[in-house]
């Protein structure tokens, strides 16, 4: 039996297991394993309903093998044709095992905070941040999820130092998760008399949200203060201290968030913020130790690398991980991102096939 057929008979051993965990009666006076269980059986269905599809084929096979022995020499063309027939189906039922026995990434249904910070460039990099979180929350509407705003810090010509949102949809870490990097611009601000084209960057952070249980924060490790909400320029939008900012001592991480109604709610946000930041943190370092243990940087994801280019005067966007090149840029910044999204997960999923076959 190929290795590959071991590791979908595994998954298939996995799916009655987690069938029988189901039926225990403990398991339904815990809500949370009852969750978990629940929806990795049904991460496993495509899996099993294909093995099961496979051993059919397989025994046909053997039949058809098996008469052709005895066959005339009609019935036997026709079951040479039949054993070519059930081959193909079998090739093809093994092209579908190598991306299915891919372990599933547990973070991929969450929610995501976007985190997007100008760069290098000045204002120009403030615009092109709020350019990318325009695109981000076209992409995001286009989806049906939503958006919430978490904290920005806004410029007079309305661009962003900085914008944290919350993305909240089916799928959308697993959608977004290769956005985060440095993103680049080439153009010619509107501010620039000369006309010459400048280049700006801006970084991207897309960090699952997480819950109390992943990350534990102890309460001697945080610092918090409170302070009055503001608009654009400073001026007071709430006269009490509804604000929220906090310090993670450990880290020096510092949060803050304005947007909510009060300051529990505030407290609340900057504290969901602040796990999924220290949650992504560990997640890479666990990347970057596997990453050296297999010697590949293909896809790492690495935010020191600018991984994507929107040049303006060739009306082209390039993704240097890929090396992919569209020239749809207004499209892209309008929220189509898809063609994008596709190709890195495809090239993300050759990877993996490619290292379990290792």
């Amino acid at each position: 039996m190929s290795t590959l057929l071991k590791k979908v008979q595994k998954l298939v051993e996995r799916n009655e297991e987690l069938q029988k965990l189901l039926a225990d009666p403990a398991t339904a006076a815990e809500p949370r394993k009852l969750r978990d269980f629940g929806q990795e059986l049904a991460s496993l269905a495509e899996v099993v309903q294909k093995y099961q599809h496979y051993c059919d084929t397989e025994t046909e096979l053997r039949h058809a093998r098996e008469m052709l022995g005895e066959a005339d020499a009609e019935m036997a063309e026709f079951l040479q044709s039949e054993i070519r027939s059930l081959e193909e189906r079998q090739r093809i039922l093994n092209e579908e095992f190598r991306r299915l026995v891919i372990p599933k990434d547990p973070r991929d249904e969450k929610n995501v905070y976007l985190e997007i910070r100008a760069g290098a460039g000045g204002d120009e990099a403030a615009l092109f941040a709020a350019d990318l979180f325009r695109m981000y929350t076209r992409y995001a509407e286009n989806r049906g999820w939503k958006v919430e705003l978490v904290e920005h810090n806004e410029i007079g010509i309305g661009g962003y130092k900085e914008v944290i949102a919350l993305i909240r949809g089916k799928g959308a870490y697993s959608h977004l998760k290769y956005e985060s990097g440095v993103h680049r611009v080439q153009r010619v601000p509107a501010t620039e008399a000369s006309g010459r084209i400048h280049t700006s960057t801006a970084t991207v952070a897309i960090m699952p949200e997480v819950e109390d249980v992943d990350i534990e924060i102890k309460d001697e490790d945080i610092k918090m203060e409170v302070y009055r909400s503001s608009g654009a320029g400073g001026q007071n939008v709430q006269k009490t201290s509804t604000a929220v900012r906090i310090y993670h001592l450990p880290t020096g991480i510092v949060v803050a968030c304005q947007d909510e109604r009060s300051q529990v709610q505030n407290k609340l946000r900057a504290m969901s913020v602040l796990r999924a930041r220290l949650y992504d943190i560990e997640m890479q370092k666990r990347e970057a130790a596997e990453r050296q243990a297999r010697r590949s940087q293909v896809g790492s994801g690495d935010r020191s690398e600018k991984i994507r280019t929107y040049n303006y005067p060739q009306n082209r966007v390039t993704d240097h991980r890929i090396k992919k090149d569209s020239f749809r840029l207004q499209a892209i910044l309008d929220g189509d991102l898809d063609e994008f999204i596709s190709a890195l997960t495809d090239a993300d999923q050759v990877k993996q096939i490619e290292a379990l076959e290792e």
